[in-house]
């Protein structure tokens, strides 16, 4: 069911670190890091933009205000207002049309947001699948992207020692697990 937690599932251990799926809701995560599937001008939205701007409470996007916008494929930090995290990681995703850039783009994303919770020395983080919702980028294809960048990331790299996928919905939860187990 939407929204309800379960036990995550380990995936993967890479010298160390973690790579955790999950079914749940992002705003309730306990990590240093949440990632947010942003848009571009960093204005807050639907899914889980607003969800956590929501949860999160109006620091967040008073940060979101100065900063002033993302390019897509990058992402940013700010607080983390009232949730259980030390700081969100805004990504901006790409809208999928299907002309062949996409993946790179949403690989981006994958790779700034642990490269930013790495610098900001963030041990833990969470993510939703990052351009999967209203941005229409289909779920299988989304998260064979996402799992490859961040395993190649963790073998590479000593932070973030966990990385755990927080999915609203069966469907999605499925489409990682066949990525996580083919990879």
């Amino acid at each position: 069911m939407a929204g309800d937690r379960s036990k995550p599932t380990v995936f993967r251990i890479i010298a160390g670190k973690r790579f955790e799926l999950t079914l749940g809701d992002i705003t309730r995560e306990r990590v240093d890091g949440i990632v947010n599937a942003a848009n571009s001008r960093l204005a807050g939205g639907g899914g889980v933009d607003g969800a956590i701007h929501r949860a999160g409470g109006p620091g967040i996007m008073a940060e979101c205000r100065k900063i002033g916008g993302c390019p897509i494929g990058r992402t940013v930090a700010t607080t983390a207002g009232k949730l259980h995290a030390k700081r969100i990681l805004h990504t901006v995703g790409p809208i999928w049309r299907g002309d062949g850039g996409e993946p790179e783009l949403l690989a981006s994303c994958y790779r700034t947001a642990l490269a930013l919770a790495r610098d900001e020395g963030l041990a833990s983080v969470a993510f939703p699948s990052i351009s999967t919702g209203v941005y229409s980028y289909p779920v299988e294809e989304a998260a064979m992207i996402a799992v490859r960048t961040i395993m190649e990331f963790l073998g590479a790299n000593g932070l973030p020692t966990l990385v755990r996928m927080v999915l609203f919905d069966v469907k999605t939860l499925e489409a990682y697990r066949k990525a996580a187990g083919n990879s």
